[in-house]
C-alpha cells in the first residue's frame, strides 16, 4: 500500500470506461498536471485537448503526448501503420515536483509494441493506480480480471471509479472479491464542464479519500 506519491495513474478496465474524465476530475480536484503519454486515434482530436478544453488548461498544467497515432486501434498497431515503434525508455515518469495525474491508452493487456504490454509499463512506473470501470453488466468480471492482473505483479491499487448509472449490487460485490474500494461513483452527466466536476468533486469528497497517499 502506498504512503505517498506524486504520481497517480488512471487506468480502465477496457477502451471507452471514462478514464479521459476522470482524470479531468482527478486533475481538477487534486490540482494536478495532466499526462496522457500515448493517444491512438486523433481524427476526433486527443484526449489531451478534450482536457484541456474541458477545464480550460493552462500551458503548464499539462504536458505533451510522447506518441501520438491517427488509427483508433491498439498502440502497436496503430504505431505500425505508421512505421513508428514504441520505446518504452521514451515513457519515462517526467522528473516534476508536481502531482501529475497519467491517463492510460486502452486497458491493462494492451500492447504497447510487439515485446511490451501496458501492464509491463505499469510496472516500470511503479506508481500507485485508480481503475476506472462501468457500473453495469460485465463489470465484475471485467473489474476482477483486472485487478487480479494488478495484484499479481504486486501493482498499488488505490481503489476503483465507477462510471455510469447507480447499481445496487456491483460495488458491494466489486470491494468484497477485488479487495478493494470504491473511490467514488461517477453518473451519466446530462453535460460535462468544469462547474459540474467541481460539484461532483466536493460530493464525492475524493480528496479525503486519498490524501493519505498524495501530497501537493
Amino acid at each position: 500500500m502506498s504512503t505517498f506519491s506524486k504520481r497517480i495513474i488512471i487506468c480502465g478496465t477496457d477502451t471507452d470506461v471514462g478514464k479521459t474524465i476522470v482524470s479531468s476530475f482527478l486533475v481538477q480536484g487534486l490540482k494536478g498536471i495532466y499526462w496522457k503519454p500515448i493517444q491512438s486515434g486523433t481524427e476526433e482530436g486527443t484526449d489531451t485537448k478534450t482536457v484541456c478544453n474541458l477545464l480550460s488548461l493552462e500551458p503548464n498544467s499539462y504536458l505533451p503526448e510522447r506518441y501520438k497515432f491517427k488509427a483508433p486501434v491498439s498502440p502497436h498497431w496503430a504505431a505500425e501503420q505508421e512505421s513508428a515503434f514504441i520505446e518504452p525508455s521514451n515513457l519515462k515518469l517526467p522528473d516534476l515536483d508536481e502531482l501529475i495525474i497519467i491517463e492510460t491508452a486502452g486497458g491493462l493487456m494492451v500492447p504497447l509494441n510487439r515485446d511490451w504490454l501496458q501492464i509491463d509499463q505499469l510496472k516500470a512506473w511503479g506508481a500507485p493506480i485508480i481503475l476506472v470501470a462501468r457500473t453495469g453488466l460485465g463489470t465484475l468480471n471485467h473489474t476482477l480480471l483486472s485487478l487480479e492482473a494488478l495484484k499479481h505483479r504486486n501493482l498499488d491499487v488505490l481503489g476503483i471509479v465507477l462510471n455510469g448509472p447507480p447499481h445496487k449490487d456491483n460495488p458491494k460485490t466489486l470491494e468484497q472479491f477485488g479487495d478493494t474500494k470504491i473511490l467514488a461513483s461517477l453518473p451519466i452527466f446530462d453535460e460535462v464542464n468544469a462547474k459540474v466536476l467541481s460539484q461532483e468533486w466536493h460530493k464525492q469528497q475524493l480528496d479525503q479519500k486519498l490524501k493519505r497517499y498524495i501530497q501537493n
